[in-house]
């Protein structure tokens, strides 16, 4: 859109500008015509100066922008630090759940040789007749002492009861132990498997969140660049309308000067002072144009293979002159990477502009803000630039060039070819 804004900006002073260069061609009585064409260079002065101001402004935020990327590319560093740092401590922690893992295979392995020793105890307190429950609690020694037969029979069941009441206590405070033991183990391999699982499932939720601010400052990064990148093709956009400008400053300082010859001519013929002397021309054609070159008409205006033809291709052998096609002053001469040796001219007629391009010369002979006549020549014709074999691309535009083309007209009926 501002682009759009820019080309009908440049096409209006182009038009307004060249609609009072006529002194070209006609004469103009009135007065004020110098002082107009002075107001429309100081018009054009401001613009630039406008433009100018906007350049700077644009390489002041494109500044502010290189900034801002390089105090996010600060933080999306730190975040990768930092998510690195997460990873390596998951790894550690993976590598101690491996082993804690492993302690707790050990630990089932012990937890059954455990278990398979209060089985044998509980066996041995059978064979001992001797009834015990898991919690060991002990069946009465009364039935046996009250079974003796003398004070002396007593006497030793007394002895052997407590001998084996004796045994049957250390057997109850092995398996009493060993089921400590078993439960203690196990609750702490567990907790210490559940702490080390806690802390892995923190640091990948901590790496989750890092990858998550690092996609946002990634996403910020992305939109400082695109923005950078709009603004530094609207400092482009601004370069080019500036030195379209500085273009039509030539042109109008060129017309500016005509006008100032014009008008010291009419008074030195009022005064009866004689003119120069006549410099012949070529022959040119009647009318308000005349061909650009001699040759074939190889290519004519529309559509054709590979896109829009904008203009016609004239094409001759051998070192073949191209000249102006009606009065005007060459708005740009230079070499383009498409067009190859290019010359524009902008043609003031009956009061409409019209924009004149000669493409693919071999050489030119005219530079930007020269006034040249109807017939004078421009160049030869070439094959510079995206051409196939010698000719000359001749476009005709009612208005000013611009990059669309939209102004372009077929020549054919307008320019005899």
């Amino acid at each position: 859109m501002r682009k759009t804004i820019i080309i009908v900006s440049v096409a209006t002073i182009i038009a307004f500008s060249f609609t009072l260069t006529g002194v070209q061609v006609k004469a103009a009585d009135d007065a004020s015509k110098l002082e107009e064409l002075n107001d429309q260079k100081s018009e054009l002065d401001n613009k630039r100066s406008t433009i100018k101001s906007k350049i700077i402004d644009a390489d002041q935020k494109i500044n502010r922008l290189q900034e801002d990327q390089l105090k996010v590319n600060e933080e999306i560093k730190r975040l990768d630090f930092a998510i690195n740092d997460s990873e390596q401590k998951v790894i550690k922690k993976q590598e101690e759940i491996n082993v804690t893992e492993e302690e707790i295979a050990k630990l089932k392995e012990q937890i059954k040789i455990i278990q398979e020793r209060i089985e044998k105890r509980n066996e041995l307190l059978k064979n001992r007749a001797r009834s015990f429950q898991e919690n060991g609690s002990m069946v009465s020694y009364l039935d046996v002492l009250l079974g003796a037969m003398s004070f002396s029979d007593f006497i030793d069941r007394f002895g052997a009861v407590a001998t084996i009441v004796e045994a049957d206590q250390d057997i109850l405070r092995e398996h009493s132990e060993d089921k400590s033991l078993l439960e203690t183990s196990q609750r702490e391999v567990e907790k210490k498997l559940k702490n080390l699982q806690t802390m892995l499932d923190d640091l990948e939720n901590l790496i989750k969140s890092l990858n998550s601010q690092k996609a946002e400052k990634d996403k910020i990064m992305m939109s400082l660049k695109m923005e950078e990148e709009d603004i530094e093709k609207y400092k482009m956009e601004l370069g080019e309308e500036d030195q379209l400008l500085s273009s039509q400053q030539s042109v109008m300082q060129k017309a500016i000067q005509l006008e100032q010859q014009r008008k010291a001519k009419q008074a030195r013929n009022n005064s009866g002072g004689g003119g120069g002397a006549s410099v012949s021309s070529p022959p040119v054609s009647s009318g308000n144009f005349t061909s650009p070159t001699s040759g074939t008409l190889t290519s004519g205006f529309g559509s054709r293979s590979g896109g829009t033809h904008y203009g016609v291709d004239i094409a001759k052998r051998g070192t073949v002159p191209v000249v102006a096609a009606a009065d005007g002053v060459v708005m740009r001469s230079y070499y383009s990477s498409s067009y190859g040796n290019v010359v524009f001219i902008s043609h003031s007629i009956d009061g409409q502009i019209y924009t004149t391009v000669y493409a693919h010369m071999n050489s030119r002979t005219v530079s930007a803000g020269q006034a040249v006549s109807k017939g004078q020549q421009v160049g030869y014709q070439g094959n510079t630039g995206q051409s196939f074999g010698q000719h000359l691309h001749f476009e005709l535009h009612k208005g000013p060039w611009n990059a669309g083309k939209t102004n372009a007209i077929n020549p054919v009926g307008i320019v005899p070819l």
